[in-house]
C-alpha cells in the first residue's frame, strides 16, 4: 500500500491572517523561523522576486535561488492606517511602507515600536523577521 504524502502547511504560520497554508515557497517560513527574510531570485534572467516566488514571470524558468533580503532600503511611501480589513482590526493602527532596495522593492509594515515622527519618506530601514504575539511569523520594517 502506498504511503499518503503528507501536506506542507508550513505558510500556514505567515501573517497576522494567513490566507493560505500551501505555496511553492513555503521554505520561506523556515527561514522567518532562523530570523533570515528571503527573497528568489531567477538563475536564467537574474530577477529578483518579493515576496518570493518559484516561477520567473520574465523567462517563464523554475530556475530560482534563495537571497537574503540584507542591508539597508530606502523608504519610498507609507501610509498609516486607521481602519483595517477585517482580521486586522486589532492591530490599528499601523503604517505599511514601501522599501526600495535597488534591484526589487519589499512591501510590508513598519514595525509598532516606530515612533511616528522618526518616519520620513527616504529614511534608511531594514527588513527584519518578526514573531507576533500568538506565535505567528511575518517580516517588519525597523530604523536602520
Amino acid at each position: 500500500m502506498a504511503k499518503k504524502k503528507e501536506m506542507d502547511t508550513r505558510f500556514s504560520k505567515f501573517g497576522t491572517v494567513s490566507f493560505t497554508a500551501i505555496t511553492k515557497v513555503n521554505d520561506f517560513i523556515d527561514y522567518l523561523e532562523e530570523g533570515r527574510v528571503m527573497a528568489t531570485r531567477c538563475k536564467d534572467c537574474g530577477l529578483v522576486f518579493f515576496p518570493p516566488r518559484a516561477d520567473c514571470y520574465r523567462c517563464l524558468a523554475s530556475n530560482m535561488e534563495w537571497i537574503e533580503i540584507s542591508g539597508t532600503g530606502k523608504l519610498v511611501t507609507y501610509s498609516k492606517l486607521e481602519y483595517a480589513p477585517i482580521g486586522f482590526g486589532d492591530d490599528l493602527p499601523y503604517a505599511i511602507a514601501l522599501l526600495d532596495y535597488g534591484d526589487y522593492k519589499v512591501f510590508g509594515r513598519i514595525a509598532g515600536d516606530v515612533p511616528e515622527e522618526e518616519i520620513k519618506v527616504g529614511m534608511d530601514m531594514k527588513t527584519v523577521a518578526n514573531t507576533l504575539p500568538n506565535g505567528q511569523l511575518n517580516y517588519v520594517f525597523e530604523k536602520a
